[in-house]
């Protein structure tokens, strides 16, 4: 059985989106597989000519490198060049770790939909949003099969796109477990990054892409009527992450006269992101919809004690262990943030029991389950 992997998710202006952090740890995981399995080879696409991080990735046994020019060419190869690419590969399957390719051609494909954010919550532009919706819509119903993040995610595309159930298989994701951990004693290490962010005093932290969906206005407003209404609480608010789009609110908040300080810090790499959220008071997930969380799972992971919305996926991914308040409710949010961080014994509890769930989200597991999805549907193709 040979795998084409497409890599136009791989793309260096994508480093710091969820879809290339997937992509990239099940290529590190597969490439491990193939080395186990001598009925199992990987065919990862590359070109010279394009920016494309695939170019970094070393071959290995059973998981060759193949160099395409219709990669170079991104419209052409999303709307077929990767079929034509897999069929003069003589593979018999593409994976696609998004949903940004047309299934077509003799080469069957199965593709990862993350979520229905698309149809659901789209914010981008009207053209953009149309883009997305067809392209999500077109591997939905052409793919053999689904892999999708949740179990939340799986209902809401079964319900869209009127899939039968069997089609659409849930592998949650991993993280980063060599990064996001809990270190004896963090704050006094991360120091150096604390100085140059201006954090002088206890903080609470979001990180993640900065965009409507997040839900960080409202975060920011339940922030600041918290300190109003207790003055024992003395906090800044740290938004770690890259400026998404339509963000002109949530800095505009920010930048608002009102208690507390706001800190935007941007992209951070991951090793001051992980000391950053080790060294938190409070973590809050205020999403209005999620197909995962990767920053939810992150926060719990570092033993940060975290909160969340009662929102799509999240309390699915997090095991009800978690904290949760109403997202569209900023005296809800609020009322949540002040009881974690007024009780101690609640911090402590959210901070182990969100360690726990946390260890039983691996890459090492996700490449095996989606590998095992990848080897039924062919099989069934076959049959």
């Amino acid at each position: 059985m040979k795998i084409a992997f497409d890599s136009w998710t791989l793309a260096s202006r994508f480093r710091h989106h969820g879809t290339y952090v997937y992509a990239r740890n099940l290529i590190a995981e597969f490439k491990s597989l193939a080395g186990d399995d001598p009925g199992l080879e990987f065919c990862l696409f590359t070109s010279r000519d394009n920016a494309n991080d695939a170019n970094t990735i070393e071959p290995s046994t059973r998981f060759e490198l193949s160099r395409s020019r219709w990669l170079n060419r991104a419209r052409l190869w999303r709307l077929g060049g990767v079929a034509l690419a897999a069929a003069r590969a003589k593979a018999d399957l593409i994976f696609s770790p998004s949903c940004n390719i047309l299934p077509m051609g003799s080469v069957p494909v199965i593709s990862t939909i993350h979520d229905a954010i698309p149809t659901l919550m789209p914010t981008h532009s009207k053209k953009v949003s149309l883009m997305l919706r067809f392209m999500t819509a077109c591997s939905a119903n052409l793919s053999r099969a689904i892999i999708t993040d949740s179990e939340c995610s799986k209902k809401d595309l079964v319900q869209i796109y009127r899939l039968p159930e069997s089609k659409v298989s849930v592998v949650y994701l991993g993280y980063e477990n060599r990064v996001f951990h809990e270190t004896p004693s963090p704050r006094q290490e991360s120091q150096p990054l604390l100085r140059k962010l201006g954090l002088s005093k206890s903080y609470i932290v979001h990180h993640g892409t900065i965009q409507p969906r997040k839900n960080l206005a409202r975060l920011i407003a339940a922030y600041r009527q918290l300190l109003s209404r207790n003055k024992n609480l003395d906090y800044d608010l740290v938004l770690a992450g890259r400026l998404g789009w339509d963000y002109e609110d949530i800095l505009r908040a920010a930048a608002d006269n009102g208690p507390g300080r706001v800190i935007l810090s941007g992209a951070l790499p991951d090793a001051d992101l992980a000391s950053l959220i080790r060294c938190a008071s409070l973590a809050v997930i205020p999403s209005l919809y999620e197909g995962f969380c990767l920053p939810m799972v992150e926060s719990m992971a570092c033993g940060t004690p975290t909160i969340a919305a009662r929102s799509s996926c999240l309390p699915e991914v997090s095991g009800e262990v978690l904290r949760y308040f109403d997202p569209n409710s900023i005296e809800d949010m609020a009322a949540c943030m002040e009881e974690a961080l007024e009780d101690c014994d609640l911090r402590s509890e959210l901070s182990r029991k969100g360690k726990e769930r946390a260890a039983t989200f691996r890459w090492d597991q996700c490449a095996r389950e989606t590998l095992k999805v990848l080897k039924r549907h062919m099989e069934n193709g076959r049959s």
